[in-house]
């Protein structure tokens, strides 16, 4: 089976699939209004990105959306763009460089972020090294929200009360931080290299939840569920290319995956929740290791180390 597609669009088995209401959308007549607030999303071109924006964008906010081909994100644009304003950047983030020069032009064009969303990923069944000398998965799904999520936190903080939702996954459950074989040198599996990087992803966002004062930024992690999205088709597993006909009329709209990222970056109800997971628009427990604040602060660690910034 595919992976649970949590972030697709920056062109593990499945996770469980928790079907979306008869009609569900991304918003709702109940939906509060976003009307001056700015969103950053990344793997906006496509995808439960894409989805995101959209949902966002009909609540009244002002977009801007990061993908790696322009192309395809310009007219994601032109999509939201009937809805409301759209900014457009284009970066490879698998590229600590990229990263870099993509956080330096969100801070020059952009004088405030209400709303990060941190939503690209991807999955490989074979392993890739990046221009940095990474393992592909982990660089992309985890060093990338690390490092961009860094570079823009004073821009967050200075826009308080702010928020940063950053897309996980049930396939982290079962998965521990393979701190003696971090890049999967030694040995490698796409699966199990897709669930350490979304358990990584909670650590990530517990530890900012406990670091950043509640009252200016939050920090909450979400399951989108089992979604139709071509995240790791470009490097499918023989089991992906069998099942997933079969499964794409029983997966999730990427309307329907967006539904929890949208609640979680606009619910005036959760303005001082922080340190939380959801799905399907709902509290849920993630594994005992993704809490565990040894792992968590070791993590936060090492992976200062790999983008070249102060671990403290």
């Amino acid at each position: 089976m595919p992976p649970d597609n949590s972030s697709a669009a920056q062109d593990t088995p499945a996770a469980e699939n928790e079907p979306a209401a008869q009609g569900e959308s991304a918003t709702d007549s109940a939906a509060p209004s976003l009307d001056g607030h700015t969103i950053l999303v990344t793997g906006g071109s496509g995808g439960i990105g894409r989805a995101t924006a959209l949902g966002l964008s009909a609540l009244g906010a002002n977009l801007a959306i990061v993908g790696r081909d322009r192309e395809r994100t310009e007219a994601a644009a032109s999509e939201i763009r009937e809805l409301g304003q759209a900014d457009v950047f284009v970066a490879d983030l698998s590229s600590q460089a990229e990263v870099r020069r993509l956080a330096e032009e969100v801070l020059e064009r952009l004088p405030r972020i209400d709303v990060l969303v941190n939503n690209a990923g991807g999955f490989w069944n074979t392993r890739h090294v990046t221009a940095d000398g990474l393992e592909r998965t982990f660089a992309l799904n985890h060093l990338a929200p690390f490092l961009l999520t860094n570079l823009l936190l004073d821009r967050l903080l200075q826009s308080a009360p702010a928020r940063i939702v950053t897309v996980s996954s049930s396939a982290h459950a079962g998965a521990r931080i393979r701190f003696d074989d971090l890049q999967g040198e030694r040995s490698y599996s796409g699966a199990q290299a897709y669930s350490q990087s979304k358990l990584a992803n909670l650590l990530f966002t517990f530890e900012l939840a406990r670091t950043l004062p509640v009252s200016a930024v939050t920090a909450n992690a979400v399951h989108p569920g089992v979604v139709q999205t071509s995240l790791g088709a470009a490097d499918p597993r023989a089991m992906q290319r069998a099942f997933f006909p079969l499964m794409w009329p029983f997966m999730k709209s990427p309307t329907q995956g967006a539904a929890t990222s949208i609640y979680v970056a606009s619910a005036p109800e959760l303005q001082f929740v922080t340190g939380e997971y959801f799905a399907n628009n709902q509290p849920k427990e993630s594994s005992r290791l993704s809490h565990d604040e040894a792992v968590a602060a070791r993590l936060w660690r090492v992976s200062a180390d790999l983008v070249g910034l102060p671990s403290a």
